[in-house]
């Protein structure tokens, strides 16, 4: 567990890391809606396996429609200090790959992915952006509502 006074809290919150191959589009979203939903109650962290140069302007506009911004976030590759410190590691999709380290467990998110469905563009994007959401909200229902 990270101490949790980084999130300005007393005692220890869980720190959780969202990943996906380049870390511009899917594990910031995820990212950027746990902020949202959990606060200071989740110590959130995204990062990539394969990190490209800049963050997916589809996916942030997805998500300055529900009024949440990524703040200054950029695409960054993870680290071993990452894995070894998270409570859990969440990987988006099936390009990444994350191995596990000194127990930490890893959970995959296949999500939706419409263009599979010949849906592209903003409407992707929104699709995509709502089922991970709805991820997210199961899991703050998991790490930080069920644990009150």
């Amino acid at each position: 567990m990270i101490d949790a006074t980084i999130a300005g809290q007393g005692t220890a919150a869980p720190y959780i890391v969202f990943v996906c191959k380049k870390n511009g589009g899917k594990s910031q979203m995820a990212a950027a809606l746990m902020r949202h939903e959990a606060g200071d109650r989740v110590h959130v962290a995204s990062a990539g396996t394969a990190p490209g140069e800049t963050l997916n302007a589809q996916s942030v506009e997805s998500l300055a429609e529900l009024g949440i911004g990524v703040g200054d976030e950029q695409p960054k590759p993870l680290t071993d200090e990452m894995v070894a410190a998270a409570d859990l590691i969440v990987v988006l999709g099936a390009e990444a790959r994350v191995e596990p380290a000194n127990g930490t467990p890893v959970e995959t998110w296949i999500t939706d992915e419409p263009s599979e469905r010949g849906i592209g563009g903003m409407e992707r994007m929104r699709l995509v952006r709502d089922d991970i959401a709805a991820r997210v909200r199961e899991l703050a229902a998991r790490f930080v509502h069920g644990a009150a």
